[in-house]
């Protein structure tokens, strides 16, 4: 087989990767651009090169052998930042699961590992394959090295051999480093020959071949300035020739033979991947993702029921009901069991829907049943009339508290994590995507039957579990009323106008072709504005704006380009917004549509809530929580919004800064729970005293920048992130994070107490005992443990104030039912309830929900509700 070794430089594509792509999130909150973008690449480095070895090169540490000959060498460099620098332990873990051998050398760089294995792999008849952002490594290049160099963002590479850089430089691979000795290299703080430009370089270079060279013919240099530069620097040149050199015979003990190339661990890459969120590239995988060990079950009686009696009930029971699709508003139930001291039992949705002694059991608050998922089985029961209590556990809800990473595990999963008897995953047993199909009868009872029994007999393990976590009445007292209520909320729905969105869809259509016009005139012509390529020509060709990025087929349009292009051309403006209003019309206008009952004109959203590490609510199908509401048109689409009555009202009540109130609080620090206390505007305050002025003083961009600064403190915002935030420099950005923990000085001591308890416990608690666990706290890695702690940090004050406002739900929901009132809760949006109620319900519901809000939890400052109302969403603003 053909030789053929690629060494890539792992700093040097991380930090292209995410610089090149947006700063992504999985559910975990772990940032995840710069291994996303870097699996990429490897993908694409296997399919395409198809290597018999290779190898990622890292650096090992700041200081290398370099810095002994000269201490300021890549000098001035900015500090990783902590979003970029938490990601390497991912690169490193996942480049062990795709089987690929990696390096790094005390004292030397990735280039010097690079440049001493290639040398060694010519010896041995290798063809060579270089990859780098990095262009000091085209030193390299020769007959067998090819060394492909990253341009604009990641995928997009230009390849070195002696010929390209013959024709691009006239220079040889070997002069390259005469050429960093004379004109230096500013990214690695190199200082060359001042003055000396690339220009001047090549020059020099063509005539005199070598740095040494010149310096031995300084006579024969045209131009009297220049030469008494090289005179008076050729120290310099010297040294910077020595300091650009990749060393070529690095002690490395890594092997050729240990860099050999056998494949991926697809078992290892599939759980990286799904805990990574990497949907897409888990899809590309296909039927290679469908990994599932040999599960040895064992036997269980089941009995298909044929008439439904009363002696298949128990005071205890587990009721397990199946449906395989998502949306479970539109899905019918396969099958359900239950499960007791009497046996299993199997029956039917329609068996149970006929039947008057299913539907006394199912409402009997004294039959106590332990169910998966409280929310699906209440709102699939109750399309079929059923109304389903008595619940008194759910397994789906207790896992979520007992580790909130598994969010998304399904019963086998938990019944495996509590090392109960094995469960067959639904994957392996109904098949998935176009192969899935359901089993015959006998096969899906007993399938259906574990699950039942698993339910009952999990059912005192976990509690147990709860218990001593203290967090049996977070599930009893919080989650399990909860999803009773949110299960209500979903199939109440809330109506939408038809008419005023369809309407609203003709608006954004005129307001889109407006823009479009806009964009033809400032261009001077007519193109597809949805067209990558089309645009790329206008922008960067016929208008000649900056080019930031390319892609494979192109130039880049991605938003990030055209924000950098704003303020350059009236066009770039234009276009964003363009594409802004597109996204409303289609996501949000079309989308809404595709959704709306036909029979009621309601859409019923599924709020999940069982998914975020937080225990915040969120929501899909559709997903009401992220309408872009700082668009005016955005805004407008809650127009369509109304109530399901006529005449009836819109009634949105919501918490002011209710996490920044939960910082006080918890963090107890004198200045921000007198603010709070005081009813002053927060934003003011820390304006006032990180500014050092007084209140008249403080400007609109003062509270702007106090208000990043304050919700960026929830969120553990680095300095690079608040410098992105609010478009300031990294060192302005950290001095306004130190000035903010001097003026709050009780805020700094609960970042530091928080840190402290996750090492201690291995986990951070709200004020309600929800927990997340941070096992890397103690990493002695510095990035993953940096993470963490910011992690700590910021999940008791999120997570506080998610559990609040569902105590605050749970408040609401009895108050309506103590006041017999007409009104319903429709819908929680972040840190706001929905209401719809008659308009003589106003002036009490004004009244018990600030009251009811407010109450939900004590805390030493006051929690502030603002409402208001009107005959739709948007109105109630």
């Amino acid at each position: 087989m053909e030789k053929k070794l690629v060494l890539i430089d792992g700093n040097s594509i991380a930090y292209r990767a995410f610089f090149a792509l947006p700063l992504l999130n999985n559910d975990k909150g772990i940032h995840t651009n710069a291994v996303y973008g870097f699996t990429m690449m490897l993908n694409k480095i296997l399919e395409e090169e198809k290597p018999s070895h290779i190898l990622v090169a890292f650096d090992a540490g700041k200081t290398t052998f370099r810095h002994a000959t000269f201490k300021e060498y890549k000098g001035g460099r900015q500090k990783t930042p902590p979003e970029l620098s938490e990601q390497f332990p991912f690169i490193r873990e996942l480049l062990d699961a795709f089987g690929i051998t990696r390096y790094e050398l005390p004292n030397y760089e990735a280039d010097d590992i690079i440049g001493t294995l290639s040398l060694q792999a010519e010896q041995d008849n290798f063809e060579i394959k270089v990859i780098s952002g990095d262009k000091d490594l085209t030193q390299l290049a020769s007959t067998a090295t090819t060394v492909g160099i990253t341009k604009k963002g990641i995928t997009d590479i230009e390849l070195y051999t002696p010929e390209h850089i013959r024709e691009k430089y006239g220079l040889a691979p070997q002069q390259i480093i005469d050429m960093k000795g004379l004109m230096g290299d500013a990214s690695d703080n190199i200082p060359g020959i001042p003055g000396v430009g690339e220009k001047t370089a090549l020059k020099l270079l063509q005539q005199f071949n070598t740095v040494e060279i010149l310096l031995q013919s300084l006579d024969e240099v045209s131009g009297k300035k220049l030469k008494e530069k090289i005179e008076e620097h050729q120290d310099l040149a010297v040294l910077s020739k020595q300091l650009a050199t990749i060393t070529r015979e690095a002690p490395i003990e890594v092997t050729l033979e240990e860099t050999e190339y056998k494949g991926m661990d697809l078992t290892k890459v599939v759980e990286m991947y799904k805990d990574l969120g990497f949907n897409s590239l888990l899809d590309k995988l296909g039927d290679l993702a469908d990994i599932s060990e040999e599960i040895v079950q064992e036997e269980i009686q089941v009995e298909v029921v044929s008439e439904i009696s009363e002696a298949m009930f128990a005071e205890e029971n587990g009721f397990f009901l199946e449906i395989l699709e998502d949306n479970y508003h539109q899905a019918g139930i396969i099958g359900m069991t239950i499960s007791n001291k009497h046996g299993q039992f199997y029956l039917k949705a329609e068996q149970a829907e006929a039947s008057a002694i299913f539907k006394e059991w199912a409402s009997d608050e004294t039959k106590k049943k332990a169910v998966y998922d409280a929310k699906k089985t209440i709102v699939a029961l109750s399309k079929r009339g059923i109304d389903l209590k008595g619940i008194d556990f759910d397994i789906f809800l207790a896992s979520y508290i007992l580790d909130p990473a598994d969010a998304a595990e399904d019963l086998a999963a938990i019944a495996k994590k509590q090392n109960y008897s094995p469960l067959m995953p639904d994957e392996s047993f109904y098949g998935k995507g176009a192969k899935r199909l359901i089993p015959g009868e006998m096969e899906l009872s007993e399938h259906l039957a574990r699950k039942a029994k698993a339910l009952l007999e999990l059912k005192p393990i976990m509690i147990d579990t709860l218990e001593q976590n203290e967090q049996y009445g977070l599930l009893m007292d919080l989650e399990i009323p909860l999803s009773i209520i949110l299960a209500k909320m979903e199939t109440q729905g809330i109506k939408v106008d038809v008419e005023r969105l369809k309407q609203s869809g003709k608006e954004l259509a005129m307001r889109l072709n407006e823009i479009e016009a806009n964009i033809f005139e400032a261009a001077g012509e007519c193109f597809n504005i949805n067209s990558p390529k089309q645009l790329g020509v206008i922008l960067f060709e016929k208008l000649q704006l900056p080019v930031y990025k390319k892609t494979k087929t192109g130039y880049s349009t991605s938003a990030d380009v055209l924000e950098r292009l704003e303020s350059q051309h009236e066009i770039v403006r234009e276009i964003l917004h363009y594409r802004q209003l597109g996204k409303l019309q289609s996501t949000y206008i079309e989308g809404l549509l595709k959704v709306v009952n036909a029979d009621s004109d309601k859409v019923h959203t599924r709020f999940n809530q069982a998914l975020t590490q937080t225990g915040r609510l969120s929501s899909t199908d559709p997903n009401l929580q992220n309408i872009p509401i700082r668009l005016e048109e955005g805004r407008k689409i809650r127009q369509a919004f109304i109530p399901s009555e006529k005449d009836w009202i819109i009634f949105a009540a919501d918490y002011s800064q209710i996490e920044l109130r939960v910082l006080a609080h918890i963090a107890n620090d004198e200045g921000l729970v007198e603010a709070f206390r005081a009813d002053m505007d927060i934003h003011t305050k820390t304006a006032m005293d990180v500014f050092h002025v007084q209140k008249e003083e403080v400007t609109s961009n003062m509270r702007r920048h106090a208000k990043a600064v304050n919700f960026g403190i929830v969120y553990g915002i680095s300095d690079y992130g608040l410098s992105q935030s609010l478009g300031i420099s990294r060192k302005e950005a950290a001095q306004f994070i130190d000035n903010y923990l001097k003026s709050f000085p009780g805020v700094q001591e609960y970042m530091h107490e928080s840190i402290h308890e996750a090492k201690q416990k291995g986990y951070v608690s709200t004020l309600l005992q929800r927990r997340r666990y941070i096992p890397e706290i103690t990493s002695r890695n510095f990035n993953q443990r940096s993470f963490a702690e910011r992690t700590a940090m910021n999940t008791p004050i999120q997570g506080s104030a998610a559990d609040i406002i569902k105590l605050a739900m749970i408040n609401m929901s009895e108050r309506i039912e103590e006041e017999n009132l007409k009104t319903r809760m429709l819908l929680q949006v972040h840190d706001e309830l929905i209401f719809e109620a008659p308009p003589e319900e106003l002036e009490i519901l004004m009244k018990i929900v600030p009251e009811e809000m407010e109450r939900a939890i004590e805390l030493n400052v006051p929690l502030k509700v603002d409402y208001a109302y009107g005959p739709t969403w948007f109105d109630a603003k």
